[in-house]
């Protein structure tokens, strides 16, 4: 089973909200958070910045979403900030816009009503990994139920490092939803914690980890309320249909959108009354205050020609900081 959320997420469809970096559970050698995240009381709409609100919904009306994940840190340590950015982003958008959060605490029935009532629809917990197996009959039991009183779709998500059957058994209860797991990786800010825990590299992977996969698939993979979440199809599919949502979204007439999700255009330095002698369609170029984008097939053909001089094909993210990702020199 695909959840709503995974659905949004696997068409690129999810905004990322981190909204605090910091959390209780100090001791998780499989955090992937970089330095860069935690510990930090800043807020993050995908990779962009927030400085304001407005840049939370620019950032989702720039790649089109169709929902938001919740994330951090641990959300529910900054529940003001939680909720007023649920809030907002309900209203902006309506109740189809599907929100998900990701947390390793229980929180409580007050925290689950406020969620629910700011525009929360499914809450994902991640109980500490040295409680797996013996979660009846605690508060992380409890709070399934409590979450769906509430109104929030209550399941669980969590790391592949091991096979664990109770997951299975508080789906068959109808306590839980779903169970997502996803694979065992390594990040640059888990890696030296994750290798003095014995863990290794699968051999011609960048990011999985060697190991438990084949086993917690052979115990939770045939159940129809999983759902296992590949390394490969996380940045193969969900980063790369993200992408090319916010490339179709901003594209300029001229602009080329590749199958990475990329923005391919062409860039000179030719003065802006030599497009006009040539009589260059306006929609295919756009002038900025010390140069000149255009459609970079058109660029080709105008330097073969000798209509100008030199120029380059530029190809970058659709992101907000637009990154560079390759220039080629035309002469």
């Amino acid at each position: 089973m695909i959840s709503k959320g995974c659905e949004q997420c696997a068409e690129g469809g999810k905004m990322v909200l981190f909204v605090y970096g910091y959390c209780d559970q100090r001791d998780c050698f499989y955090c992937p958070l970089g330095e860069n995240r935690k510990n930090v009381t800043d807020v993050y709409a995908n990779e962009r910045l927030v400085e304001d609100d407005e840049d939370v919904i620019t950032e989702a009306k720039r790649m089109n979403a169709l929902g938001t994940s919740i994330t951090g840190g641990e959300p529910q340590e900054a529940m003001n900030k939680t909720c007023r950015y649920l809030s907002l982003l309900k209203d902006e958008f309506g109740e189809d816009h599907h929100t998900h959060l990701y947390t390793g605490i229980t929180g409580g029935r007050e925290n689950m009503r406020r969620l629910s009532e700011a525009g929360l629809d499914e809450i994902r917990f991640h109980p500490p990994y040295e409680q797996w197996g013996e979660l009846h009959g605690t508060e992380w039991e409890d709070i399934l139920y409590i979450a769906r009183e509430e109104g929030l779709t209550p399941a669980f998500e969590i790391p592949g490092i091991r096979a664990e059957e109770e997951f299975l058994d508080f789906l068959d209860e109808g306590a839980a939803e779903f169970c997502n797991i996803n694979e065992f990786e390594m990040s640059q800010g888990n890696y030296r914690r994750m290798q003095a825990e014995g863990f290794e590299l699968q051999e011609g992977h960048m990011s999985a980890v060697d190991g438990s996969k084949e086993d917690i698939l052979d115990v939770m993979g045939d159940h129809p309320r999983t759902y296992f979440c590949t390394s490969v199809f996380k940045d193969a599919a969900q980063h790369r249909n993200r992408l090319k949502r916010m490339a179709r979204q901003i594209r300029r007439e001229f602009d080329d959108v590749t199958d990475d999700g990329t923005l391919i255009y062409g860039k000179t330095w030719a003065d802006e009354k030599r497009f006009a002698e040539l009589g260059v369609p306006e929609e295919f170029y756009t002038v900025k205050s010390n140069h000149i984008e255009v459609a970079w097939w058109l660029l080709e053909e105008m330097i073969e020609e000798g209509d100008v001089e030199k120029g380059e094909i530029v190809e970058q993210y659709p992101t907000y900081d637009g990154q560079v990702v390759e220039r080629t020199p035309l002469a």
